[in-house]
């Protein structure tokens, strides 16, 4: 560096970061018939994907059911986690909460007010729940996100 020149500091604005909404759903039927009500209500496409896969201590890995769609929009994804899998919970605080649904939107463009109240009109969702996850401290929250 010459002399005499100045340093400029710039400062990032990491607002922006990617925003994650988190909805915990309860419903006593199966994944997939679940995923094909979310799609005909939301106008959405969910498919099978690759399932979220914790390492166990016994030789079998536990895998849970995940359904993604990222049609709508580049920016914008959603994924239908399932929560529970052959007796084992993929966060345990939520042990409660059947499937868990996230929206990943680094814009906020999607109104989660308008979803939540569609999901509610689905007959087989019994209750929706809009998650705080910075409340909740579980070393699988990563899979949700990954």
């Amino acid at each position: 560096m010459e002399k005499g020149q100045k340093i400029t500091k710039l400062r990032l604005d990491v607002s922006g970061q990617d925003e994650f909404t988190f909805l915990g759903l309860v419903s006593a039927e199966p994944d997939y018939k679940l995923s094909l009500a979310i799609n005909r209500k939301l106008k959405l496409s969910l498919r099978h994907a690759d399932p979220a896969i914790i390492p166990n201590d016994s030789p079998d890995e536990l895998s849970f059911s995940r359904y993604a769609d990222s049609s709508k929009s580049p920016e914008i994804a959603f994924s239908l986690f399932s929560n529970r899998s052959a007796g084992n919970v993929l966060i345990k605080k939520l042990k409660n909460v059947d499937f868990i649904l996230t929206i990943h939107d680094p814009e906020s463009s999607v109104i989660i007010s308008e979803i939540i109240a569609g999901l509610r009109e689905i007959k087989i969702i019994t209750a929706v729940f809009n998650l705080d996850m910075s409340t909740i401290k579980d070393k699988n929250l990563q899979l949700l996100t990954d």
